[in-house]
């Protein structure tokens, strides 16, 4: 038995596909002035094939997963077409070198290079050079580049790692899922199994050495257990825990076209948070009241420059149209902290996420924000759109920014293109300064959006990141609920409305607290608005308030969890 981390929940019972990617015999023979034409032709031919096939997978990822995922082709295809590749590949030809060592030389060192930066997204971007490097030698000698096109029923494949090229290839109707010894949540593959709605374990070491090829497997990535040749009563066991979630799920869609309403008729919002406009249509299949954040940064990644502002407003306007009028948060771009991208070279600093992040950055980048802005407008024609900044804590933070919306209404309106001049601004509460002067701060808003996942690690002074102290880290702190109590009410007291788009909104235990506190929007991954649903639906607000009292007066976490259970014994 073998654990990893969950990168996509579920169960999935077949046989092991250990995937050992293809050994590449690299030649070395000399490479003589008179020849380096011919070589260097060997290399263009070969990059040619590779922008083709790279192309085909992502027309291909289009039509199964939309255009977020497909993008990470489009930077594939970038890479392979870049003109210091070409220079670097051309410069060592012509000092000897034959053109499949050479470009294995300079992927390389551009892969040494990430590898030493900071933070996993850059180090995951690895891959990516790697992947299309490979591609590109595999065609000069004569390879297949097939990888995972062709697999047995029932597969469950196990890797070092996967590549986007390879996730892209898994034919769903014979793989049930993978397991990769390295990578991390934030890793394609990872981000792909959750699109493909596949389970999925990511860093689960020694996988494919203590598993042979051809293994029974039980592959839980609900508890978190990958089991090898599994007993009789194992297999009994995940069968009927595979069964359970199916009915679960089954059972759950009855809530679907139900409005989120107490015995004693409080009204509820629940919403979804997306990273893609693919995301939006599961938003629709789970019942979802609107969109209550979408995070833009997801459509900044993947790529080697700044989305235009054509693209982002592409983006912006296909969630707007896929959720029919309902309301869709729209946050502006929130880089920094564990988010980088390597196209703007964010400064490295001693804590990054009390850094140059978010709205920090996109302030000192007026061009960068104002791009940002002039797209969700636009988007705001084709349906109903609201604009949430991050990371503020000041007042006059919140004034500049409004002023840039302004900015780039004038500019819309001096071309006569539409939009909606109403347009709601808000702002995520995910600083202790932001919950201190929240009273201050919704004058000059529409709404407040809690970010519990940034909230409680600034209140506890607990890097969420750390594992030596992730005990530390916990919601369910009564500091943390006191604070989450007084924004809302600050909201309240001047006619305006809070939702929560942080983790802790689309756990079941929490909601009961937050819906007697008076949240008014709750905002959770899609597959959690259902169970999240079905348990406000059968509760009483008067008895969820007092709950609440009771919780915000506890001494602990402990002691917090302790109510609750006694509440819903």
């Amino acid at each position: 038995m073998l654990n990893g981390i969950i990168a996509s929940e579920g169960i999935a019972i077949g046989k092991a596909v250990i995937h050992v990617a293809q050994e590449i015999s690299l030649p070395d023979y000399p490479v003589a002035p008179e020849n380096v034409p011919s070589e260097f032709a060997r290399f263009t031919q070969a990059r040619s094939e590779t922008i083709k096939q790279l192309d085909s997978l992502y027309n291909s990822v289009l039509a199964k997963l939309g255009e977020e995922e497909a993008e990470v082709f489009e930077g594939h295809m970038e890479i392979a077409d870049d003109e210091a590749l070409e220079e670097e590949v051309l410069e060592l030809i012509e000092s000897g070198i034959c053109a499949p060592l050479a470009v294995h030389k300079v992927i390389e060192n551009n892969v040494s290079t990430l590898l030493q930066l900071d933070g996993d997204y850059l180090r995951e971007r690895a891959a990516d050079f790697r992947d299309v490097g490979s591609r590109i030698i595999k065609i000069m000698l004569g390879l297949s580049t097939e990888g995972l096109s062709n697999l047995d029923d029932n597969s469950i494949v196990l890797a070092n790692d996967l590549t986007p090229s390879d996730t892209a290839q898994l034919d769903l109707n014979k793989v049930l899922g993978f397991v990769t010894e390295i990578g991390g949540c934030t890793s394609h593959s990872a981000i792909m199994a959750r699109s493909l709605e596949i389970p999925a374990l990511v860093g689960c070491q020694n996988a494919c050495s203590d598993i042979k090829h051809g293994d029974p497997l039980i592959l839980d990535a609900i508890n978190n257990r990958l089991i090898a040749n599994p007993t009789p009563e194992q297999l009994d066991e995940a069968v009927a825990v595979q069964n359970q979630l199916k009915a679960d799920k089954q059972a759950l869609l009855q809530y679907k076209d139900t409005t989120t309403v107490t015995k004693d008729g409080r009204h509820f919002e629940l919403c979804a948070n997306i990273g893609t406009p693919k995301d939006a249509e599961a938003a629709v299949a789970n019942g979802a009241d609107g969109i209550g954040l979408y995070r833009t940064e997801f459509l900044f990644m993947d790529r080697s420059s700044m989305p235009s502002e054509q693209i982002q407003f592409d983006a912006y306007k296909t969630v707007a149209q896929t959720m029919n009028g309902k309301s869709v948060i729209i946050r502006t771009l929130d880089i920094g902290g564990d988010k980088e991208l390597p196209y703007l070279e964010l400064p490295k600093e001693l804590n990054p996420f009390l850094g140059w992040r978010a709205i920090r950055m996109c302030l000192d980048r007026p061009e960068i924000l104002q791009t940002q802005l002039r797209a969700i407008l636009r988007a705001s024609a084709f349906g109903k759109l609201r604009i949430m900044f991050p990371m503020v804590i000041a007042v006059s933070e919140v004034k500049q920014l409004k002023a840039h919306v302004e900015n780039a209404k004038a500019s819309l309106r001096a071309e006569h293109i539409a939009f909606d001049e109403n347009i709601e601004i808000g702002i995520m509460i995910e600083t202790p300064a932001a919950v201190m002067i929240a009273d201050q701060l919704i004058e000059h808003l529409d709404f407040f959006s809690i970010g519990t996942n940034d909230l409680t690690q600034y209140i506890l002074a607990v890097d969420r990141g750390n594992e030596n102290i992730a005990h530390l880290y916990d919601s369910f702190s009564p500091s943390v609920l006191r604070a989450i109590k007084q924004v809302i009410d600050a909201s309240h007291a001047a006619g305006k409305w809070t939702g929560m788009c942080g983790e802790f909104a689309g756990d079941a235990q929490a909601a009961l607290i937050l819906a007697g506190m008076g949240l008014d929007e709750f905002s959770m991954s899609a597959p959690s608005i259902l169970k999240i649903k079905k348990e406000l639906l059968k509760q009483d607000s008067s008895e969820l308030a007092e709950l609440s009292r009771q919780c915000l007066h506890a001494q602990d976490a402990d002691e917090v969890r302790q109510i609750i259970a006694a509440f819903s014994a």
